[in-house]
């Protein structure tokens, strides 16, 4: 086993995300995980106060920021990825099914001048492949269920989940959105949860399970397997998506879905401004009282 990484987390409340910074320590070479860009929708202002958090520890910690690691497409966030990119000339890599996800939202949102070949992004990672940050071996593991494009980021002890687990007392993510599938969802689980009982596990987000005071993100193979209240040892395929199905139809819309998605299949990009030097996002509108 590689060298463990340096990890930092950094919570953002209004989202409810988790971004990383992960370190090489005899390096210093450095990746920030599912950055999050300050978004106020009912105004429309965007700034990078959480960004800014991150790229300042890093020059505190002397660290330098070489990849911006996503681990899917988010649709409650906006990515800072761009930001980051220009900051520090970090690449920004992605599964390589992102294009999957291009494809699905390109007509919903009349994204004409989105490409879809996943080249917004400067890496896209097939599943297995392998790459270094510093002296940090890491391993690309691809968890469709949650989106076709999940992956999951394998260093050392610890793997980055993105939305595929929640804490055990909360459970898994949803698997509702265009092509997402709870059947797909549960094998990928399982592969996770395959790991050695020791790995750790990083989560995307964290909602606070009922009874529980505190936001916490950081769970293990062994933890999820016992106590999931999803996805223990012992229960079935049909089991979970039976209840994975049931639950969805239950959930509401996330508050940043129509923003996010528009911008995170871009890498973080917004869409080009108009004569009027504003940028704008396409709200898809459905009649239902006729023409």
């Amino acid at each position: 086993m590689s060298t463990p990484p340096v990890i930092e987390a950094y919570f953002d409340e209004p989202t409810n995300t988790i971004s990383y910074l992960v370190a090489d320590a005899a390096t210093g070479a450095a990746a920030v995980i599912d950055p999050v860009l300050d978004f106020d929708l009912a105004s429309g202002k965007a700034d990078v106060r959480s960004a800014e958090r991150i790229l300042a520890a890093a020059e505190e910690r002397g660290l330098r920021i070489v990849m911006v690691l996503e681990t899917h497409a988010h649709a409650d966030h906006l990515s800072a990825a761009p930001y980051i990119k220009a900051k520090t000339g970090a690449l920004i890599g992605i599964g390589e099914h992102i294009r999957d996800v291009q494809k699905l939202f390109r007509p919903v949102f009349a994204l004409h001048d989105l490409k879809t070949d996943g080249s917004d992004f400067d890496h896209l990672f097939a599943d297995g492949e392998r790459f270094r940050i510093g002296a940090l071996d890491v391993e690309v593991m691809h968890v469709p269920g949650h989106t076709p494009a999940d992956v999951a980021y394998l260093i050392s002890d610890a793997a980055f989940v993105g939305d595929t687990l929640f804490m055990p007392d909360y459970g898994t993510a949803r698997a509702d959105f265009p092509g997402g599938d709870a059947r797909q969802l549960y094998r990928s689980i399982r592969r996770v949860l395959s790991l050695p009982d020791g790995t750790r596990l990083f989560l995307c987000h964290d909602y606070k399970a009922p009874g529980r005071d505190d936001y916490r993100w950081e769970t293990s193979v062994r933890e999820q397997r016992r106590t999931s209240v999803h996805v223990h040892d012992g229960v079935s395929e049909d089991e979970f998506v039976a209840m994975r199905e049931a639950r969805d139809a239950t959930l509401s819309v996330p508050k940043l879905l129509l923003p996010a998605i528009q911008v995170n299949v871009r890498a973080g990009r917004f869409p080009e401004a108009e004569a009027n030097g504003v940028r704008y996002l396409k709200i898809p509108v459905k009649a239902e009282f006729g023409k």
